[in-house]
């Protein structure tokens, strides 16, 4: 009789209150430019030759443009020997800049030909 008495102390029914699921981490919306203004297209000539590293991603992250103008904006560059490329894949663009030491390499051996 003494173990009818006794009752349990955690009781495992529907009496628990039911785990909700999180809703997720939101993720703030990036306000990026579309097209360039006249700011932000002096601001690629000004800064982005002085970058060590030049990628589509650097140029979105820094210069607050979307990707398809960052990769237009880099083939600029590079058009204009601003930059030159490290690595050309076709999903990551990965440039430097250019220094004056390779430059007068290139002249040097352009000269010998």
């Amino acid at each position: 009789m003494a173990k009818a008495a006794a009752k349990p102390t955690s009781s495992g029914g529907g009496k628990n209150k039911k785990k909700k699921w999180s809703k997720g981490k939101v993720k703030d919306k990036a306000n990026n430019a579309v097209v360039f203004d006249k700011t932000t297209y002096d601001k690629l000539f000004k800064e982005a030759p002085t970058y060590k590293l030049v990628t589509p991603s650097v140029l979105v992250d820094r210069l607050r443009i979307n990707g398809s103008l960052a990769r237009v904006a880099i083939r600029e560059l590079a058009a204009k020997g601003l930059i030159r490329p490290v690595s050309l894949h076709k999903s990551q663009l990965i440039y430097t800049r250019a220094t004056k030491a390779e430059d007068e390499v290139k002249k040097e051996t352009a000269d010998e030909e």
